[in-house]
């Protein structure tokens, strides 16, 4: 058609067919194909005007009149030296075509789809929604026990303490009562529904997140883990949630951050049970809250569980890089990582975390993946400025992790901290080895003594490890983390036996069974047992234990005041 651009190709070159198919479904009618009369070495380009290019130029210029703009002309107009690589890579490929045919056959197939993330967007939006709301809903359930007037670390006392605001964000400024945190907390579930449903998300995203950030701010170290910051990093992210390659790529660097960082924390951190593939040895009884299938999975053979610690630090070492290469790739790091996730699901209760990390690699598919039709999403100037903003700052997180950086870029990741929107990550960089259990104990007479049972940590050895995700009772889990050093480093522990003391409600509320139902006791205490899994169910025992000795000695309302 007069008018238009062309390219002209050489048809009997399956190579060329297949790229040049690509092509015209992201120029559309912008651009006329038509097969070279005599075939040549190099594409070619006959403008409107009858100029004509050839090799990488002509590519990059039909990619101009893409609606969508495309990263192959961002990096020739913004990479310095680019454009001069460009033609000589494009010449090597020109030259063994039957070996670049068969590399597109195995990395993109036959026929290469342009991405669109139109369904990716909408499935991951209701994911996060739906986590959110979990989220929620368990700290609704909690809070006034961990934080409110009378809870472990009273809210109310805490703010005052606060140096400089800035580093807390909350709402609960304007006020900290119980009543506040209760309406938070459900106000989060409201709009997390509001999400799923799929109502005003943009907004609701947004208070999602300021309503979470407030309660991670508040919440000292019941909501300090690093799930808890991946969800508000998403959620960030999710205000701007658009079907853009931008905004999916900003999530795959997440997901990139994640998995790779959590396999170079284990071997930054030099330990020797990572380093010898004894890990998994020890994992499944000694993580916080195991479950059933942990029991089971502690029998397997040695070599087993080597292979096992082998097949971890693959999917998180190696399989991270494959998120930036051709399609293919990216569906085989997305098994990779939904196999672990799963398989880590199945043996161990991480609340929310391994349903997000899951929700992450939705990324790497796309609509095409989904049985969705391509569509094209509008270019944003705002997405542009989130990749440099964000993804700057996702990079720099990553190299602060694995090597020193200045000072300046320090203070620059201090500074953005308290608001979680850009995180690192690496989880278990150092794997326990034994199982210190702490058993609270509390007596009328100073003689005898009874059990406070929690909800779900070890303490019955007959009672079976329970199923608890995505629930995240946090007071069992900080009771894990207290366990590996003393109470003088948990001071919120002293806090606990206080609120023991004293009888409060919201906290026993936390707790499996309170041995003193009718007035509190007199005395508590704290004791340490070495757990393990036992090996067999001969006495119906799925754990055995020894004593260590005291955690905290018997104390009083009196040795308190």
């Amino acid at each position: 058609m007069p008018g238009r651009p062309q390219i002209l190709f050489d048809g009997n070159c399956g190579f060329c067919r297949i790229w040049i198919k690509y092509w015209k479904q992201l120029t559309g009618d912008a651009v006329d194909y038509a097969p070279f009369e005599t075939p040549r070495p190099a594409v070619e380009l006959v403008q409107p005007d009858g100029t004509k290019l050839s090799g990488a130029a002509a590519v990059v210029a039909s990619l101009r009149y893409a609606p969508q703009p495309h990263w192959l002309v961002w990096l020739y107009d913004h990479v310095p030296g680019f454009p001069r690589i460009a033609e000589p890579l494009y010449r090597l490929i020109a030259s063994h075509r039957d070996a670049a045919y068969w590399c597109t056959r195995l990395f993109f197939g036959t026929t290469i789809q342009p991405a669109s993330y139109y369904r990716i967007a909408w499935v991951f939006s209701r994911l996060i929604g739906l986590i959110y709301l979990i989220a929620f809903a368990s700290l609704a359930v909690q809070i006034t026990g961990l934080i409110g007037s009378r809870g472990i670390l009273p809210l109310a006392r805490f703010l005052p303490a606060v140096q400089q605001r800035w580093m807390v964000p909350t709402v609960f400024w304007l006020n900290s009562s119980d009543t506040a945190l209760r309406v938070v907390c459900w106000a989060g579930v409201a709009v997390s529904l509001s999400i799923v449903l799929g109502f005003a998300q943009r907004i609701c995203f947004a208070i999602a997140f300021v309503l979470y950030l407030s309660l991670c701010s508040a919440g000292q170290d019941f909501l300090s883990f690093q799930w808890d910051m991946l969800l508000l990093e998403c959620g960030f992210l999710a205000v701007f949630l658009a079907p853009t390659s931008a905004i999916v790529w900003l999530y795959r660097l997440i997901l990139f951050r994640l998995m790779f960082l959590s396999g170079a924390v284990k071997l930054l951190s030099h330990d020797s049970a990572w380093r010898s593939l004894d890990a998994l040895r020890f994992h499944y009884w000694t993580q916080p809250l195991p479950t059933p299938v942990a029991w089971y999975a502690n029998l397997l053979p040695d070599w087993f569980q080597r292979l096992s610690t082998v097949g971890v630090f693959a999917i998180e070492l190696a399989l991270p890089f494959l998120i930036f290469l051709p399609r293919r790739c990216k569906l085989v790091a997305a098994a990779g990582f939904v196999f672990l996730q799963v398989f880590i699901l199945l043996t161990g209760s991480y609340t929310f975390f391994n349903l997000l990390a899951i929700s992450l690699c939705v990324f790497l598919l796309d609509d095409a993946f989904l049985g969705a039709p391509f569509r094209i999403a509008p270019a944003s100037k705002r997405s542009g400025i989130l990749v440099v903003v964000l993804g700057s700052l996702g990079v720099l997180q990553i190299v602060a992790t694995v090597t020193r950086i200045p000072q300046s870029a320090e203070a620059l990741l201090g500074l953005i901290a308290p608001y979680g929107i850009v995180n690192s990550y690496g989880l278990f960089a150092v794997m326990t080895t034994s199982r210190p259990e702490i058993i609270v104990q509390g007596s009328n007479d100073g003689t005898t003594w009874l059990d406070y049972e929690f909800k779900f940590k070890p303490g019955d050895v007959k009672r079976a490890p329970p199923w608890v995700a995505p629930y995240q009772p946090r007071l069992d889990w900080q009771m894990w983390f207290a366990a590996l050093s003393n109470w003088r480093a948990n001071p919120w522990f002293v806090n606990f036996l206080a609120r023991l003391l004293q009888g409060s409600p919201e906290v026993l509320e936390l707790l499996g069974k309170n041995p003193f139902p009718n007035q509190p006791p007199r005395y508590v205490r704290a004791l340490v047992y070495d757990y393990r899994f036992t090996r067999n169910h001969g006495d119906g025992a799925w754990w055995s234990r020894e004593p260590r000795g005291l955690y905290l000695r018997p104390i009083s309302l009196d040795d308190l005041r």
